[in-house]
């Protein structure tokens, strides 16, 4: 079977396996956010499953497998964020504040942004989806790519997948 073409440049249009959001009533009320992996094809990758260290990203029976996650033992942490050589996990916390989420996003370009920036917040195709602000900046492997932790509109959550520091 051919993909959609509307796959065939990368972008994620639709709600896939491997690339499903977390269950509504579970995500508003989990603080400290819930994983989203958007993997939606078979590669030999499980950096995700590996560097879980609470087994949410649940092990591959098939190194080719997408990921399956376990919300119930999601805790936010964003080490599979840092650890994803596809840049494929996000973490979103929607009970940041007051219409406000927080994005938890590798970035991995120069120059990094700093706590308190404003900075663009992208769509899957790099269009502009909304402004945000970096409310932290961890490197959590010690090898360069940092997870930025950046609020956005809550509304926005599903669309911002990346940032540009303007």
């Amino acid at each position: 079977m051919n993909a959609p073409r509307s796959f065939e440049s990368g972008v994620l249009t639709e709600e896939r396996p491997g690339a499903v959001m977390p269950p509504q009533d579970r995500w508003r009320e989990h603080k400290g956010g819930l994983v989203i992996v958007e993997c939606p094809q078979r590669i030999p990758c499980n950096p995700c499953n590996t560097s879980c260290p609470t087994g949410a990203i649940m092990p591959f029976a098939d190194i080719n497998d997408v990921p399956q996650i376990d919300y119930a033992k999601c805790t936010g942490c964003a080490l599979c964020v840092a650890k994803c050589p596809g840049l494929a996990c996000f973490v979103a916390d929607l009970t940041f504040g007051d219409g406000l989420a927080l994005m938890k996003l590798p970035y991995e370009m120069l120059p990094s942004p700093a706590k308190g920036d404003r900075v663009e917040c992208l769509g899957r195709a790099g269009e502009n989806v909304c402004l945000g602000r970096v409310e932290n900046v961890t490197e959590p492997l010690r090898d360069r790519t940092r997870v930025v932790h950046v609020s956005v509109p809550a509304d926005k959550v599903n669309d911002v997948r990346a940032i540009r520091v303007v």
